[in-house]
């Protein structure tokens, strides 16, 4: 697939459940949906102009093997993720304010809540083995065309969305893709390497579901 339309589809996906599409619904709310994604889009393409450069450095330095490989964790780890979902803190939902500029406020807040988001760190991913203009692009109207969806049913429907369903479809897609880009850099990688990997995979896991998996054992 294209890096521009591969960027794209997995940043859209990335994005579904994060907490900067949270951030789009509550600032949807307040002020005009052109001006957010126009926010949006601008604060989008300032953050991922760096994480495709860091990623696409990381890949010179690194052998294609091993690019493909981290990257196919990386992408099941932001499947754990998606799975998950986000929240948002009493801080980072706010209330409406006057007297601010909606654009700057919209490109500040998503600028911010976007450092070491999943988005990011996805991008940084896809730029690895990618080249660096068409996942910058790419990531970013991947985004923007996500959070314009979310604003747009959002509105249409409420809480009528299925969350849990898109959330678990985007997770299977992720998890394809991870496993896929595993499989290609670390075919020839000895079992110890492959072990690893997965004890990494696990404790990621555990890590991202320790709060459902303590109420289970509550629960028992």
């Amino acid at each position: 697939m294209d890096a521009f339309w591969l960027s794209l589809v997995m940043i859209f996906l990335a994005e579904l459940g994060d907490k900067t599409q949270l951030v789009a619904l509550t600032l949807a709310t307040c002020y005009n949906t052109r001006v957010v994604l126009w926010g949006i889009f601008w604060a989008t393409l300032a953050v991922h102009v760096f994480s495709a450069g860091i990623g696409w450095l990381l890949g010179g330095l690194l052998p294609g093997d091993w690019v493909a490989f981290i990257a196919g964790i990386s992408f099941i780890i932001f499947g754990f993720w998606t799975l998950r979902g986000d929240s948002l803190d009493d801080d980072e939902a706010g209330e409406c304010k006057t007297g601010v500029n909606p654009f700057w406020l919209v490109f500040t807040t998503f600028f911010m809540a976007e450092l070491g988001d999943k988005t990011m760190l996805s991008t940084i991913s896809l730029a690895t083995n990618h080249p660096f203009i068409p996942v910058w692009l790419g990531s970013t109207v991947g985004m923007v065309v996500s959070d314009g969806l979310a604003v747009i049913v959002g509105r249409m429907l409420g809480k009528n969305l299925p969350e849990k369903a898109i959330s678990i479809g985007a997770a299977v897609i992720f998890f394809l893709f991870g496993g896929w880009w595993m499989y290609q850099g670390g075919a020839n990688f000895s079992i110890i390497i492959w072990s690893v990997a997965m004890f990494v995979l696990a404790v990621t896991a555990v890590f991202f579901f320790r709060d459902a998996l303590f109420r289970k054992s509550e629960g028992n």
